[in-house]
């Protein structure tokens, strides 16, 4: 499938779960994708899982590992995703991961961006997949979701939202409110 080629896209955060989700489904898509990772191990894991296909760098700095022109940020807060902004192009996207943003936070920063043509979204996941040995109550749907469904989630937001921007999208099974 080649439904993001020549694309390019950063995954800053966690290279674990949703990060490596979205870095997965990226990839399988034909998009260059650049995973930033915070230990060696996870290092490691990324690129056994995602093989050639993506450059997994140190999440100290992804912006180095990247040129101008980024298509697509995905970062688990404002804050990780504030060095790679000079890096997107016109008419980007960047979609916030975790449910930490505050949706007056989203759309501050969508406004700031609006300007360079740039959407600013959130995915706002809840009920994900519980630790080994962990407890998470159950939503409405009556299950806990996935790592995968919040991506797909993510690059809805991303790639085909194309008149959206500021908003956070809950994925949580109809948990509570956005």
């Amino acid at each position: 499938m080649t439904r993001y080629a020549g694309r390019r896209a950063v995954v800053v955060g966690r290279a674990t779960g949703i990060g490596l989700a979205i870095a997965k489904r990226l990839v399988e898509g034909g998009a260059e994708v650049v995973l930033a990772a915070c230990t060696p191990q996870e290092r490691a894991d990324a690129c056994a899982e995602l093989g050639s296909a993506a450059r997994v760098v140190d999440a100290g700095a992804p912006g180095s590992a990247v040129a101008d022109g980024v298509d697509f940020v995905f970062a688990d807060g404002v804050a990780a995703a504030r060095p790679l902004l000079p890096l997107l192009a016109h008419g980007g996207a960047v979609v916030l991961t975790t449910a930490a943003p505050s949706s007056s936070a989203v759309r501050a920063l969508a406004a700031e961006l609006a300007p360079r043509g740039v959407r600013v979204n959130a995915v706002a996941p809840g009920c994900i997949e519980a630790p080994p040995g962990g407890f998470a109550p159950l939503p409405p749907l009556g299950r806990l979701g996935s790592a995968e469904e919040v991506a797909r989630a993510a690059l809805f937001l991303a790639e085909e939202a194309t008149f959206t921007t500021g908003a956070r999208l809950p994925v949580d099974g109809g948990l509570g409110p956005p």
